[in-house]
Formats: structure tokens, sequence, C-alpha cells
């Protein structure tokens, strides 16, 4: 990666070019090295005001010797900090862009210029605000490892910063998508690979598990998964507005996010399944916590006298599965970040299914929401209901637990999601956690009136009769 910057300060240097420059080096040095991205952002606010000062419309202007320097310098440093990560932003930095202005001429030339050093300025104070946000994070970790009392100004204010300046035009803006798509230039960024879908988990735990879920039909899953709710002492509202807000009051015990339950088109957006919407890693760390008493509990019924022999070689068949899926997740570290590395495994892809198990599927499940009323009941909130419960299975029970406290209450969601999860999730995005949680509750109250949620309530009223038959 070589710049040459000018030798003599005395000549006329390009103040678009030094924008150029700036824009094809300084976005991924702030996004890999988070370190240094608040000197880079003051940097480049300086920078900002140099050009704004120094460049015309036209695109060359003299700059003076001191101004010169001060902007070789600042280019300087924000390129050091580059080197010192040049092996893994070397892809980064041969750009797409250089290709596209190299396409350009006159004013269109000049307005796409404009409108990447807009937007790599703007990544730019994205990048510090997140980082700000994480700073945050940590050392609210450390004071409540220290027992200390966590208050307003341990959290970060406002939301991060949106894009002001300028767009491309209609036609600009087409022919830079259609050179970013064109396949036959080379390609300097990795295409993003596709999240794996229902078929490719069902192909790894048949492969490296040799397990084939149950699948029985929606209302039976459904009856199974309140027998089971009821047995645990969860209620109808808890369940079903759960599920109404995280599949629309549609989802099918298949359903996948971002795949449509009835009509089934669309693509993952995450690993997530099911009525609760079970991410991988919740399959995987639940199955840790729970699997002998699964296991236990297939192997009282393949015992049980009054079924049928292919029913008995069925259960046998899913013990032995199942049994080398237990093995195997205990051999996994009882971390989340070792729970979300196994997940992106064949042998951790092949674990997700039982999500979707007429058997398992509704253990699984409705045992995760079990185990989140539980942690708000010690943490002293035994009377939560399904909209605290849904918050605390959104955001993680840790951090929906924190979102309700006084203080949590009263700042915004960045505090308490990744930058991801904030910027994929429309929900949470623009508002405090009191509004996420008006946000949910309003998003239940629609939902519930949905086919499946409406099923869901007919299927508990008949479970809690049989209940009161048995008792």
């Amino acid at each position: 990666m070589r710049v040459h910057l000018p030798t003599n300060l005395n000549q006329v240097i390009p103040g678009k070019t030094a924008i150029m420059i700036l824009a094809m080096r300084l976005r991924p040095v702030l996004r890999l090295r988070r370190l240094v991205a608040k000197p880079l952002r003051r940097s480049a606010r300086k920078l900002r005001g140099f050009v704004r000062d120094s460049v015309t419309l036209g695109g060359l202007c003299p700059v003076s010797s001191n101004r010169s320097r001060t902007l070789a310098v600042m280019l300087g440093l924000c390129l050091s900090a580059v080197f010192v990560s040049l092996g893994a932003s070397e892809a980064f930095a041969r750009r797409d862009a250089h290709g596209f202005i190299a396409t350009l001429a006159g004013d269109d030339r000049r307005v796409f210029e404009a409108y990447l050093a807009a937007k790599t300025f703007h990544d730019a104070d994205l990048d510090a605000f997140w980082a700000k946000v994480d700073s945050k994070r940590k050392q609210r970790r450390a004071k409540k490892k220290k027992g200390s009392v966590i208050t307003a100004r341990d959290y970060v204010d406002g939301y991060p910063p949106e894009y002001d300046g300028p767009s491309l035009p209609s036609a600009l803006a087409k022919a830079w998508s259609k050179y970013l798509l064109d396949d036959t230039k080379p390609k300097t960024r990795k295409t993003a690979k596709e999240l794996p879908g229902i078929s490719d988990y069902l192909r790894q735990a048949k492969a490296q598990y040799g397990f084939v879920p149950d699948r029985i039909p929606e209302r039976e899953f459904k009856k199974r998964y309140a027998r089971e709710a009821l047995r645990l002492g969860l209620n109808s509202d808890q369940v079903v507005r759960v599920y109404a807000l995280e599949t629309s009051g549609l989802g099918t015990a298949d359903m996948q996010a971002g795949i449509h339950p009835i009509k089934r088109t669309g693509k993952p957006i995450s690993s997530a399944l099911g009525y609760a919407q079970l991410l991988a890693a919740n399959s995987i760390n639940e199955l840790q916590k729970h699997g002998v008493s699964f296991l236990k509990r297939l192997r009282e019924r393949a015992d049980d006298p009054n079924i049928d022999s292919s029913r008995r070689a069925a259960l046998e068949t899913k013990i032995a599965a199942l049994s080398k899926m237990v093995k195997r997740v205990k051999q996994v570290p009882q971390r989340w970040s070792s729970h979300q590395s196994f997940a992106r495994t064949d042998a951790g892809m092949g674990v997700h299914p039982i999500n979707i198990d007429g058997d398992i599927g509704p253990w699984l499940q409705v045992i995760k929401l079990k185990g989140i009323r539980d942690t708000a009941v010690r943490a002293g909130r035994p009377g939560i209901g399904p909209t605290e419960l849904e918050l605390m299975n959104l955001a993680g029970p840790g951090a929906g637990l924190e979102m309700m406290t006084s203080a949590g209450l009263m700042v915004s969601t960045v505090n308490f999601f990744s930058r991801g999860g904030y910027e994929r999730n429309t929900i949470v995005r623009g508002t405090t956690a009191r509004g996420l949680l008006e946000r949910l509750s309003q998003r239940m109250d629609e939902n519930v009136k949905n086919s499946g949620a409406q099923e869901f309530y007919e299927v508990f009223a008949e479970a809690q009769k049989e209940l009161r038959a048995q008792n």
C-alpha cells in the first residue's frame, strides 16, 4: 500500500485527492482498529475543515505551505494506523471505488467523490459512537462486579449519528450498484456468505448424529408445547404473546427468522428457529444444561408398555442420536462465545433441529422461557409479565433485567444491543428501554389476533381442561 505525499510542501495538492486518500483508508482502519478511533476521528474532523476551506468545486487549488504541512502530517498519522494493521486491511484498501472513479468524468466524478468522502466521515462518526457504547458497557460490567450502583451517567446518551450528506443522483447510483455487482471484474472483497437454512441444519443433523426430527402436525406441536408450559408453571399469555411477537402470530414449529412461515419466501437473517425463535447457540446451551433430563424422559417413553413397536423403535433411534449430541455439547466450554463458535461448525449445526422434533422441541423451547422467568424471579421480579419476558428473550436475560432498572429504562437501547443487533432489528432502534417495552406490548396486541396465536390460545384452553380432569 503506497501513498506518495508531496515532497515539496509548497506544491499544489489536489484537495479532492486528499479526501480520496483518506476515504480509501480511514474507514477500514476505524473498523479494524477501534482503539485508534478517537484520535482518527479528531484528525478527520480537522482534515474536513481544511478541505472545506481549501477545495473548490473545480477540483484543484493551491494550498499554503503551513496547511500543506499540517495536511500531510494528518494524512501520515492516519496512514500510519493503516500500516499497523496492514495485513488485515490490505484487501479493504484496494476498494472498488478506485476503479469506478476512473470511469467517471466531470460533474459525475466530483459528485461521487463528494458522496464517498461524506460517507467515509459518517462511517468514522458511527465507528466512534459504537466504540463509546462498547467502552461504556465494559465500564458497567466492571462496576457490577464490584457491586457499585449503575446510574444514567454509565450509559451513552442519544442514538447513532444519521447520514446527512449528499446522495447520488438516480442514474449515478444505478451505475455504482451495477459496477459493484459486475461479476466479470476481479473482486477485492469476499462475497457475503448466505446464512444456513433449515435444509442445511437438517442435513448436518443426519450426517453428524443420524438424527431426523419427528415432524408432527402443527396443532399437535402446539398442544405438546402448551402441556409442557403448564407443567413448568408458565401461563398462556406468557407463551402465546411471546410467540406472537417472535413469529407475528403465524409461526410454525420450523419457522426460521427471515422466512415467511406461510409463504415460505425470504432468506434467513439469523439462526432463530421455532415458536420462541431460539438461536443455534441457544440450542447448544440448553442441551448442555438439560440434555440428560431429555434423555431420561425419552427413555421413560420408550419403556412404556402401551406404545407400539414402531414408536418404540423410533424412540430408541432418537435416544441414540440425542446421546451423541449431549456427549458432544458437553465438550464445549460453558461460555456464550463458545456456544456461538460451536454453532457455526457442522457438529453445532446438527444440534439445532431438535427444536422442530415433536418430542424434544416443546421441551427445549419451553424450558428456555422458564429459564428466563427463573432468572427474573432470582433478581426479585417474581411477577414478570409476557412483555418483560419477551424483552429478556430479545435482549438476553441480563440485558433485559438491566433495561428494567430505573436508570436503564430512561436510556437509549443502543446500550443493550450489539451494533449488528441494533441495526438489524427495527423494533429496537431509535427509542429508550421504556419505549421498547411499549413497542413490544403494542406489537403483541396486534399479533395475537392472527390465526396462529388464536389457535395457540385454543390449544392452551384444551390443555388446561385436560390438566383439571387429571386432578
